[in-house]
């Protein structure tokens, strides 16, 4: 039986995620012939079309879907293994700070991807509001931060952007007639003011129904039906559900969140954790 070339499948990857050739040719610095050609090496090892032709685009195959989830899993574990033995020496204590609301999203596969690269590392989480734990990492309480706000004198990159919605409970019943009933956290928040920029912008009247320190405090009142609230997708529940353009709201502007470091940590643990996170990324 043949084996898989991984630099293959990593090309293949780099195809799916940036939606081109020329694209992921740019991303993993290569030709576009050149993955063109890899991408014919890999059906032929293969043996099957891993693309088909959807108009102008290329779209995958159902073969295509099946290898690229055993794909993501051998690079991963290739990735991983390499890490774990450069890392291998690794050990000591790593400050991650976290918002609320991607604890359980974005958070879970950074700390796994730790974990298993630098098994010695001990980590220490600390889940708060974003604009305060930027603060904790300029005073060094946290050597690393989650965060959608953006800092010049830190150094970071992009992990995710989320589209950022207004969202009430599930049994929440609109009025277009009535000034809208918001939820919203004390300042500083991006998410205020994303929500209040845009009904001025529209003309649409508010008021606040309810204010919370906290995004417990804001889950719990948009739950029991109080209002809604602009939050970024991460928060959206089973209980809840979206209001949109078609209800008469404005739509909103999206966030991304960002990995932060001081440029100059005097916690050297910190830089090689931030770089390890940043390549399994292919930043």
């Amino acid at each position: 039986m043949s084996t898989l070339d991984l630099e293959l499948l990593r090309t293949f990857i780099a195809v799916v995620d940036h939606h081109s050739f020329a694209e992921a040719g740019t991303h993993l610095a290569r030709t576009q012939s050149s993955v063109t050609q890899h991408m014919q090496r890999l059906e032929q090892q293969v043996g099957v079309s891993l693309f088909e032709k959807r108009g102008r685009q290329k779209q995958l195959t159902e073969p295509g879907l099946q290898l690229l989830r055993h794909a993501r899993q051998m690079l991963s574990l290739n990735d991983d293994a390499l890490n774990s033995l450069r890392e291998s020496s690794l050990s000591g204590v790593l400050r991650i700070g976290s918002p609320h609301d991607i604890a359980d999203t974005i958070l879970p596969p950074i700390l796994s991807h730790i974990a298993r690269s630098a098994p010695r590392l001990r980590l220490e989480i600390d889940v708060g509001r974003s604009p305060f734990l930027m603060d904790d990492l300029h005073r060094g309480k946290v050597d690393m931060v989650i965060s959608t706000r953006s800092d010049p004198n830190l150094e970071g990159f992009a992990l995710r952007t989320s589209p950022v919605w207004w969202i009430c409970s599930a049994q929440y019943i609109h009025s277009p007639s009535e000034p809208l009933p918001l939820i919203l956290v004390d300042e500083p928040s991006i998410y205020r003011r994303y929500a209040l920029e845009a009904l001025e912008r529209a003309n649409i009247p508010w008021r606040q129904a309810y204010l919370a320190s906290n995004l417990i405090g804001i889950k719990a009142a948009t739950r029991a039906g109080l209002g809604v609230t602009p939050r970024s997708m991460e928060m959206l529940g089973p209980d809840m559900r979206v209001l949109g353009e078609t209800d008469g709201l404005p739509r909103l502007p999206d966030v991304t969140y960002y990995l932060w470091i001081r440029p100059n940590t005097a916690n050297p643990i910190a830089r090689k954790a931030y770089d390890l996170i940043r390549g399994s990324q292919g930043l």
